[in-house]
């Protein structure tokens, strides 16, 4: 039977597709079906249709599935932010446990696992510390905030996020009052004109600190000082800035930061160890997870105290000055100037001597500081964006053969492409280990222990 888009097809849903969508099949037919649950029985349209498999849109739930629950947040199935708010907790992780396994066997080639139990989160939300909200009117004309539906520009209002902190709301709700009073315009992505394109809020988990960043496609907002008074009134708020960003692009942060009130970063700790965090800075959004995964490394990578380790993509410093703590020395290299300069400001304020760190490109900076100096490493801590490794720096670890490499991922398709490389040249895949670290969402964090081959 060929099926065509706009056919109303029943499945029973029998698996789940590493985006969260339900796999059905009908006569021979797979259909991908966003907002399924694994174990249900569904009524599907066709909205896409190939020979063999079609993408579908979710019509009526026949019979729910037994992991079937009901999303905290009333905008769950149009914004972008959740994917598997309908599935019971315990069944994501089940689920990322099983997308990482996929991942090294079908990209990796790896059979015999050795992987651990995924560490999964206490409270899956309300957890993110960073929020970033773009600003716009609906069909009616009012000024509104919330996040883009999945994969558009369409903005979902909702100023009260299920996996964010309280305190959007009443940032939100000042800014917008302040915008609608004083009639300043929100960006407008078509034409290009209007003022305010996003609002950043970021929160620190362990110290309360507040911070609010408006993204302006300008370098003023009308009536700043009335604006900050209001958001002073906040309780920890610590920081207000602008950030300028008057480029025709998706990229949400200009480069050039201007400080409103109180000081341009927020304080935040992991574990012992206090980070300072700018508008720009990388810092993982989930603290309480991220101590449990850097514990993991830090377990990995088993250090006692005469090792030298190279932190590759370190960002402000976050797993380098956890490390530092346990090695010899401890080098970091990251390309964002911003962030090297925060790093070294973190090792300054936690009196942390034994680290350098240096600006460029991971995949630059090794190969030339291995060849110039010979510097070596007894073990290597990556951390690399989605992407994963390049190639060149992969081959450089290698010719460094360090005695353990510790392999942070939060792409596995990408870390199962990188650890193959390294297990074709010298290593062995040790320890596997998932990390939740963003509850009702798709994605996963993965360490991974690489050892050379004796």
């Amino acid at each position: 039977m060929e099926f065509r888009k706009n056919d109303l097809v029943t499945l029973e849903i029998e698996d789940c597709g590493v985006d969260g969508e339900g796999i059905g099949k009908t006569d021979g037919f797979t259909v991908f079906v966003k907002d399924a649950v694994i174990g249900d029985t569904i009524k599907a349209k066709i909205i896409k249709a190939k020979k063999h498999y079609g993408y579908g849109r979710l019509v009526e739930v026949i019979k729910p599935s037994p992991y079937r629950t009901k999303p905290r947040c009333a905008f769950a199935r149009q914004c972008g932010g959740c994917q598997l708010q309908a599935l019971s907790y315990d069944r994501q992780l089940v689920f990322k446990t099983n997308k990482v396994r996929g991942h090294l066997e079908r990209i990796g080639g790896f059979t015999d696992i050795p992987m651990e139990p995924i560490i999964g989160m206490d409270e899956p939300y309300h957890y993110r510390n960073k929020a970033q909200f773009p600003v716009g009117r609906n069909k009616e004309g009012k000024i509104i905030t919330g996040f883009y539906a999945g994969r558009t520009h369409t903005i979902i209002e909702n100023r009260d996020c299920a996996l964010g902190i309280p305190q959007n709301k009443e940032v939100l709700d000042r800014v917008i009052s302040h915008m609608e009073k004083y009639n300043i315009e929100p960006y407008n992505e078509m034409t290009g004109q209007g003022l305010v394109r996003h609002i950043l809020i970021r929160y620190g988990y362990f110290t309360k600190e507040l911070m609010v960043c408006l993204i302006l496609n300008g370098n003023k907002i009308p009536r700043e000082e009335l604006l900050v008074s209001s958001l002073r009134e906040i309780h920890g708020m610590t920081s207000i800035t602008i950030n300028v960003n008057k480029k025709r692009n998706n990229v949400i942060l200009g480069d050039k930061i201007r400080l409103l009130w109180g000081q341009d970063y927020i304080t935040d700790k992991i574990g012992d160890i206090s980070y300072q965090i700018s508008p720009l800075s990388f810092y993982q959004v989930n603290p309480r997870q991220t101590q449990k995964l850097y514990a993991k490394a830090l377990e990995y990578a088993d250090l006692h105290g005469d090792e030298t380790v190279w932190d590759l993509y370190c960002g402000i410093g976050t797993i380098s000055l956890f490390l530092a703590q346990k090695a010899k020395f401890v080098r970091g290299v990251e390309i964002v100037p911003e962030a090297i300069e925060n790093a070294r400001e973190n090792a300054r304020i936690n009196g942390i001597t034994n680290t350098q760190f240096y600006v460029g490109k991971a995949e630059e900076v090794l190969p030339r500081e291995y060849e110039k100096t010979g510097i070596y490493a007894d073990v290597i801590v990556v951390d690399p964006p989605r992407k994963g490794c390049d190639e060149v720096l992969l081959q450089t670890m290698v010719e460094m053969q360090p005695e353990r490499i510790v392999y942070v991922s939060c792409d596995s398709a990408t870390l199962a492409r990188d650890l193959k490389y390294l297990c074709q040249r010298g290593y062995e895949l040790k320890k596997v280990c998932p990390v939740d670290q963003f509850g009702m969402t798709v994605h996963v964090e993965t360490v991974c222990l690489l050892s050379k081959k004796l």
